[in-house]
């Protein structure tokens, strides 16, 4: 809201307007998904707040539709990197009329291999007196080094929330290692966890559950595994959401997962990390870690999905086998004690 507030103040003084092809805001995103939800909030401040124009380009949709949006002018566009890139390439996109630069989810972007082309195009191409916004819940040492390092003069502003989950959040460990001397198989594991949500959704029955596969072969049975507890689709349904299925499928299955209201039945969205990328879901009862994330932070933003905003409650249910479990019980042990899960930023020292 600042940065369009800035845009007005600008309109008003007569120092910035609206062109062709020449935004005067960049959001850049990791996924089209997020894109999607923020253009959502874009328009909503748009509708009740001061008018401007915004629109998303990422790829799976009409590049045609976008480039003929771009020519009628805009002032915030929201972006992946890959589509950004091929936009300045192909000469579809200025930057001379750029005010600022958001990047969402900066600690994943630096991961996606065209954000670095992105990032230079954007300091290149870009005014000098361009803001950039680095915006992120969670944001490992090396990200920060690697940003302060091409931006040193930035000013780091850091909420006692970071690198914490919610305190309205309940951890529960589930050891899926199985039977002391039984055969231990990522076959195993796989019976075991299954068992154990099959037990969740059966004895502790909410409206909506996030369950988080590292793998999409794995989403994929643990879908078949859920359809098979109702295979009408009556009491329970399942929406896939991860980089197997199309674009257009996946919006309209988070759009679903959303909005819906289930009255009678549960609703599960099974997914990769995607849906852990800085997207908000509203209402979310339960979230199961079926996977043992791969680093802190991404433990972080798993179990972000519930227990949101002031006062929100949930519950996160922890698959793990073998060494998994002492680490699994370390990790709720800091959170417990509201100890961040990694090393931070000395500027959060400050907030300490």
């Amino acid at each position: 809201m600042p940065v369009v507030q800035r845009l007005r103040e600008e309109e008003i003084q007569k120092v910035s307007k609206f062109l062709p092809r020449n935004p005067r805001v960049i959001i850049l995103v990791p996924t089209a998904e997020l894109a999607s939800q923020v253009l959502n909030n874009c328009r909503a401040i748009s509708r009740f707040g001061v008018p401007f124009r915004s629109m998303v380009v990422t790829g799976g949709f009409k590049q045609r539709t976008q480039l003929d949006n771009l020519e009628e002018g805009v002032d915030v566009l929201i972006a992946t990197p890959g589509r950004f890139t091929y936009l300045i390439k192909e000469g579809f996109l200025e930057l001379t009329n750029l005010r600022s630069i958001v990047l969402d989810e900066v600690d994943i972007l630096c991961k996606d291999d065209d954000f670095e082309k992105a990032l230079q195009s954007l300091i290149s191409s870009s005014p000098v007196s361009t803001q950039y916004l680095f915006v992120t819940a969670t944001l490992p040492v090396d990200i920060y080094n690697k940003l302060v390092q091409i931006f040193p003069d930035c000013e780091v502003i850091m909420g006692p929330g970071m690198h914490r989950t919610s305190p309205g959040l309940e951890e529960v460990l589930v050891d899926c290692s199985g039977e002391d001397g039984a055969e231990k198989t990522p076959d195993s594991a796989f019976e075991n966890k299954k068992s154990a949500l099959l037990q969740i959704v059966e004895e502790s029955r909410v409206p909506k559950t996030i369950v988080f596969c590292n793998k999409i072969e794995t989403c994929r049975k643990v879908e078949n595994s859920l359809k098979r507890v109702d295979r009408k689709g009556t009491r329970l349904q399942v929406f896939p959401f991860h980089a197997a299925v199309a674009q257009e499928a996946r919006l309209a299955n988070m759009k679903e997962f959303t909005t819906s209201q289930s009255r009678n039945g549960s609703m599960f969205l099974v997914c990769t990390d995607r849906a852990s990328r800085g997207i908000d879901f509203a209402g979310v009862d339960h979230v199961i870690l079926f996977d043992f994330p791969r680093d802190p932070s991404e433990y972080v933003r798993r179990v972000g999905r519930t227990a949101r905003g002031a006062g929100g409650r949930g519950k996160a249910f922890v698959f793990a086998v073998g060494k998994q479990v002492s680490l699994a019980r370390k990790t709720m042990e800091r959170n417990q004690k509201g100890h961040p899960l990694h090393e931070v930023p000395a500027a959060y020292e400050l907030l300490s």
